[in-house]
């Protein structure tokens, strides 16, 4: 097959070109739509308490609490899965100041059915 005749523009190549980047930037478009929209209603609500929490932990991120982080532990206490700080180990150095505000804090703001998780030190 001789190029020239793979070039020639004269029997209507550029139609197909046309429609297909036409098709692209169409399904593109949709798309980017369809991802925009995920993003903007599909998003998980993570409950405020958490990050206060984990503000209120050593921030050391050891893992020695049994959970992946202080992010984790701070996402358990919410929940109600801690029942005793004290496994958290860099907080135990000083539970006055790590744990106390806590406890405080939760005793404070109830989840959104009014329960209360309180852990003990």
């Amino acid at each position: 097959m001789d190029i020239a005749v793979l070039v020639d523009m004269s029997q209507g190549n550029w139609m197909g070109i046309l429609w297909c980047a036409l098709i692209g930037v169409v399904l593109g478009a949709l798309l980017g739509l369809g991802l925009h929209f995920c993003g903007t209603y599909l998003e998980p609500k993570e409950d405020p308490r958490v990050n206060d929490v984990a503000k209120m932990l050593p921030g050391a991120n050891c893992g020695l609490c049994g959970h992946a982080g202080c992010h984790d532990m701070a996402e358990a206490i919410v929940k109600g899965e801690v029942e005793h700080l004290s496994s958290c180990k860099p907080g135990n150095a000083k539970p006055d100041k790590f744990f106390n505000p806590i406890i405080e804090y939760m005793k404070g703001h109830p989840d959104e059915d009014g329960t209360t998780h309180v852990p003990e030190i």
